[in-house]
């Protein structure tokens, strides 16, 4: 199978990659991220067509014996420990899929992502998070730029977008306002307890943690959070699976800090060169 990761570009009409400013975000949502470090998107970034694409595409990557299986950079049917409690997570849909290939270059995700970076916008890494109806595990609480310490400075974005309709009861996504202000904590697990968090808080950030805000989306929504903004999401026992795709950003000029490669599979980046490359395109220039 062809490993699409050689086209920086989209292959196919599905997506938008014009920009405009329709697609922006306003200055109150610029405000409430730096704020909250998180917001939701303006409007919904994917219509119904790119919906149906994005989840047959899933369909097939869910079957673990699908073509081109060998170029994830991670794949965990079941990250968690339990059985009956399902999170599906993997990391390089984009090198496997057209519909997953194309939606990096999607402006209604691109630009206001330029927005919040505040520069030229360039791919990291996409993950698939897949709660099953009825048996959905968890993911919990936890900062990505702890995943992310191999790479340097922090100028990192997340972009997280719901392929079905994600509510409280089958698992949302839920964060805990200011939290980017923290600095970077230990790593207590994905896919585990969500109370192991408890061990490396103070007082007072567990205090704050006693007011979480649930984010509900519908399918084709999509919601921004800062690398350091605390986050998780708890089980779907509802007969509503809770899907999503998530697309993580940098700022054009984060560098590796490492001699060794920063995802499984690929080219190294020296330390203290800047990520480009065939794995790393960029998909929005600076204004």
């Amino acid at each position: 199978m062809q490993d699409l990761s050689q086209y920086h570009e989209m292959i196919m009409s599905l997506f938008d990659s014009s920009v405009d400013s329709s697609t922006e975000l306003s200055a109150d949502a610029l405000h409430q991220f730096e704020e909250d470090g998180f917001v939701i998107g303006r409007r919904p970034v994917l219509n119904d067509a790119q919906l149906t694409a994005l989840k047959t595409e899933l369909d097939e990557l869910t079957i673990p014996d699908h073509e081109g299986r060998e170029l994830w950079y991670e794949y965990n049917s079941n990250e968690s420990a339990e059985p009956d409690k399902v999170l599906f997570h993997a990391l390089g849909a984009w090198r496997l899929r057209p519909a997953f290939h194309d939606v990096l270059w999607h402006s209604n995700v691109t630009v206001p992502a330029r927005q919040l970076l505040g520069g030229a916008v360039r791919f990291w890494h996409d993950q698939l998070f897949c709660k099953p109806a009825q048996h959905g595990g968890v993911v919990a609480w936890h900062q990505d730029f702890s995943y992310w310490t191999r790479t340097s400075p922090m100028a990192h974005l997340t972009c997280w977008i719901g392929l079905d309709d994600s509510t409280v009861a089958n698992g949302c996504i839920h964060y805990i306002p200011g939290s980017h202000r923290w600095n970077l904590l230990p790593v207590t697990g994905l896919a585990g307890d969500m109370a192991a968090i408890r061990k490396v808080l103070t007082d007072e950030q567990w205090e704050q943690f006693q007011h979480p805000v649930a984010v509900e989306l519908t399918a084709g929504q999509c919601v921004y959070h800062h690398p350091l903004a605390m986050h998780g999401s708890f089980e779907n026992r509802t007969d509503i699976p809770r899907r999503a795709v998530v697309l993580n950003f940098v700022r054009d000029g984060v560098c590796s800090e490492v001699n060794e490669p920063l995802l499984n599979g690929v080219d190294i980046i020296p330390a203290g060169q800047p990520l480009a490359g065939q794995f790393y395109p960029l998909v929005l220039n600076d204004k």
